[in-house]
């Protein structure tokens, strides 16, 4: 069973300006453990699909499996739940809390599941080190660089051991050496098994995944599989320049 599940998936917007389909009829199987990247330009329905599968909006048709579960079919708090312990989230910018360490900003989704003080701190530490990051953790976001501020923020997302990393233009803030430390990181996660979606508009970037899916008026137009470039070798090559 695919880990994630998309048949005739479909968003209409009412507008004043009339209907606008945002999202037409997509059927998508991504498997437990690939690395996928969604690309398209504005409009295309990239951003829409994301939305849709991270379970921050409601398909107007269809039907979307995540994990087995029938999202369609869940109420607002039944949504809250599975997003807490299903999808980690990176986005463009880190969205951490300034005045709260790195160890407490890892920690925070699992206030939100109830876990035990001890075990959030123990858990958090786990994530910064899985990152790289164990010796940041009580070093405030003003206090790390663009790079250090985005692995704090994939360790959150990683910290509820998500079925999916869903990534949202995750190197568009950064220069191009920090970029390729995050893609880096991002393929050595896929090799441990993480499941990546990772939506760009950069087609250098897609092509670090071992997926690519391509949107265009809200279809899907090209869905290949492709041998990704290692970001290791880029981040070798902008280190030496």
């Amino acid at each position: 069973m695919a880990l994630i599940e998309t048949r005739d998936l479909g968003r209409t917007y009412e507008l004043d300006a009339g209907r606008v389909v945002a999202l037409d009829r997509v059927s998508l199987d991504i498997e437990e453990g690939d690395f996928v990247a969604v690309m398209g330009p504005s409009g295309s329905g990239k951003s829409t699909f994301m939305n849709l599968i991270g379970c921050l909006d409601r398909p107007t048709h269809g039907h979307y499996r995540l994990a087995g579960t029938a999202v369609e079919s869940l109420d607002a708090n039944g949504l809250a739940r599975l997003r807490n312990s299903e999808i980690g989230f990176v986005f463009q910018q880190f969205n951490l809390l300034p005045r709260v360490d790195a160890l407490n900003n890892v920690a925070l989704p699992m206030i939100y599941a109830g876990t035990d003080r001890r075990t959030r701190q123990e858990r958090a530490l786990q994530a910064l080190g899985r990152v790289g990051l164990a010796e940041r953790a009580h070093h405030r976001p003003m206090q790390l660089s663009g790079g250090q501020q985005q692995r704090v923020a994939i360790a959150r997302a990683l910290v509820n051991n998500p079925s999916l990393l869903l990534a949202d233009e995750p190197t568009g803030a950064l220069d191009s050496r920090t970029a390729a430390e995050i893609l880096s990181l991002f393929q050595e996660l896929n090799r441990e098994g993480v499941t990546i979606v990772l939506v760009t508009h950069d087609a250098d970037v897609g092509r670090h995944a071992r997926r690519l899916v391509r949107f265009k008026d809200g279809r899907v137009i090209e869905d290949l599989r492709q041998t990704p470039l290692d970001a290791r070798d880029l981040v070798a090559a902008e280190t030496a320049a």
